[in-house]
C-alpha cells in the first residue's frame, strides 16, 4: 500500500530568501508535480504561495521519499535542508488537514490557503498527475476546510490593524461603495490601510503628503488622486474617511479645524484613522458629534481581542482536524484490511470446499440430509476459526498496526493464494 508524504518548507521553518529559491509558478506546478512521478511516486501535486512551497505525493518505498528534495529544489538542496520538513502517513494527513483549514497559516483563519490549495490540485488532476489515494485524501481535507468554516468562529475576527480599520468603516458607513479616503502621510501602515480600504470597495482615494512628488506617487500606486497637505481643511470636508500616517511631531488636526469641516460638510459622519506616533489629530477631535477617532493603541486593543477569540476558535477547529484527521485514517486502514479479508475468506472456502468433495467420495452410503449436516459442519468449522481472525485484522487496521495485517498475509499464506 503506497504512503501518503509531504515535504515543504513554510514561513515556521524557512526566512522568505530561502522560500523564495524553491517557490514554483502557478504555470510550472503540473511539470514540477510530473519530476516527483519520474523518480517514482504514484502520484503527486504542488502547492506554492508566499508562505509555504509542499509537495505533497504518494510512494512505496522510504528511497523515493528521500528523493524529493532534489525535486523541488531542481537539484542540490545545498543549505536549505535544515528548513525543510518531511511527514509520513498519518502525519502527513493531519498536516495536509491543517493546511487546507488554515491552522498552519501565518494569519490563523485567514481564507486564501484553501482556494490556492484547490487551484494547483486542480491544475495537478487535470494534468493526470494525481490519483485515488491523493483524491481522497485531499477533497477529505477539503471537506474538513468547509467544515472548519462553518462550525468555527475562526475567520470571524480580523486581526491586524487594517483589517480592524476596515472592519470599523463597515460599521459606521454599511457599505464603502461610493465613500471617499483621504490618506494623510505615506507611512507604510497607513498605505497599507488605504489599499485594504480600496480593496474594500471606498471608490475615490485622495493623498495628501508635505511633499508633492511623494503623494503622486503613493498615489499612482493606490489608484488614487495626489493633493497638497495645505488642502487639509478643504479635503476633511470631502472624505468620510480620513488615514493620518505623518512623521509630524504636532497634531495636524484639532478640533478647531474639525469642527469647521463639520459644520461644511452639513455634520455627515466621519471616520478618523489615526496611526501616526506621535498622533496626527488631537484626541480632542473625538469629542465632536458624528466624529469617530481611533489612535495606532485603540486599532491594537481590538485586534488584540480579536486575536485571543480566534485563538480559541482555533482550538475548536484543531479538535475537529484531529478528530477528522484520526477518522480518515482509520478509513484507509479499514480499506488497507478489506483485500485480506477477503483473501483469507477466498482461501477458507477454497480449502473448505476441497475437503468436502474428497469426504463425499469416501462417505458413498450417506443421504442427502446427511451430507447437508457434513456441510453444515464444516461451514461452523471454519466460521469460527475465522472469525477470531476476522475480529483481530479489524481492530489492528483501525488501531493503524499495519504489522499484524502483514503478518497474517504470511502466516496464512496470501500472497501465494494470490500469486497462484
Amino acid at each position: 500500500m503506497s504512503t501518503l508524504v509531504v515535504l515543504g518548507l513554510s514561513h515556521r521553518t524557512a526566512p522568505l530568501q530561502i522560500r523564495e529559491q524553491f517557490a514554483v509558478p502557478e504555470g510550472a506546478l503540473a511539470e514540477t508535480a510530473d519530476r516527483a512521478r519520474a523518480i517514482g511516486c504514484r502520484e503527486s501535486f504542488v502547492l506554492s504561495t508566499c508562505n509555504r512551497v509542499e509537495l505533497y505525493a504518494t510512494v512505496d518505498a522510504d528511497p523515493v521519499a528521500d528523493r524529493l528534495p532534489e525535486v523541488l529544489a531542481h537539484g542540490p538542496v545545498g543549505q536549505a535542508a535544515p528548513h525543510l520538513y518531511l511527514h509520513r502517513g498519518e502525519d502527513a494527513i493531519r498536516h495536509l488537514f491543517r493546511v487546507a483549514a488554515s491552522l498552519d497559516s501565518m494569519v490563523v483563519g485567514e481564507p486564501q490557503i484553501l482556494g490556492q490549495m484547490k487551484t494547483a490540485f486542480d491544475l495537478c488532476r487535470t494534468s493526470g498527475l494525481t490519483g485515488p489515494d491523493l483524491n481522497r485524501a485531499v477533497e477529505r481535507a477539503f471537506a474538513v476546510a468547509k467544515r472548519v468554516r462553518t462550525e468555527t468562529g475562526i475567520g470571524r475576527n480580523v486581526v491586524s490593524i487594517s483589517s480592524v480599520a476596515v472592519d470599523l468603516a463597515r460599521q459606521i458607513f454599511g457599505k464603502l461603495d461610493g465613500r471617499t479616503a483621504l490618506l494623510v502621510g505615506a507611512g507604510k501602515m497607513g498605505e497599507l490601510a488605504a489599499r485594504h480600504l480600496r480593496g474594500a470597495g471606498v471608490a475615490n482615494l485622495l493623498v495628501a503628503n508635505r511633499s508633492f512628488d511623494r503623494a503622486v506617487t503613493v498615489a499612482s500606486a493606490l489608484d488614487g488622486h495626489p493633493r497638497e497637505l495645505e488642502e487639509l481643511p478643504r479635503l476633511l470636508v470631502q472624505a468620510d474617511i480620513v488615514i493620518t500616517s505623518t512623521g509630524a511631531r504636532h497634531h495636524l488636526i484639532d478640533r478647531p479645524m474639525m469642527a469647521r469641516a463639520l459644520k461644511a460638510r452639513k455634520y455627515r459622519p466621519i471616520f478618523l484613522i489615526d496611526i501616526a506616533v506621535p498622533r496626527n489629530v488631537d484626541p480632542a477631535v473625538d469629542g465632536l458629534d458624528n466624529v469617530f477617532v481611533y489612535d495606532v493603541d485603540d486599532l491594537q486593543a481590538i485586534a488584540d481581542t480579536n486575536l485571543e477569540q480566534r485563538q480559541r476558535e482555533a482550538q475548536l477547529a484543531e479538535d475537529l482536524v484531529s478528530t477528522e484527521a484520526n477518522r480518515f485514517v482509520r478509513d484507509l486502514a479499514g480499506q488497507s484490511v478489506t483485500p485480506v479479508i477477503v483473501a483469507l475468506r477466498q482461501k477458507a472456502e477454497a480449502l473448505k470446499a476441497a475437503e468436502l468433495e474428497r469426504a463425499a467420495s469416501r462417505l458413498t452410503g450417506l443421504d442427502p440430509a446427511q451430507l447437508k449436516a457434513v456441510e453444515r459442519l464444516a461451514d461452523g468449522l471454519v466460521s469460527k476459526l475465522l472469525h477470531g481472525a476476522m475480529v483481530g485484522l479489524k481492530q489492528s487496521a483501525a488501531a493503524g498496526d499495519t504489522e499484524v495485517i502483514r503478518a497474517a498475509r504470511v502466516l496464512f499464506g496470501l500472497d501465494e493464494a494470490e500469486n497462484d
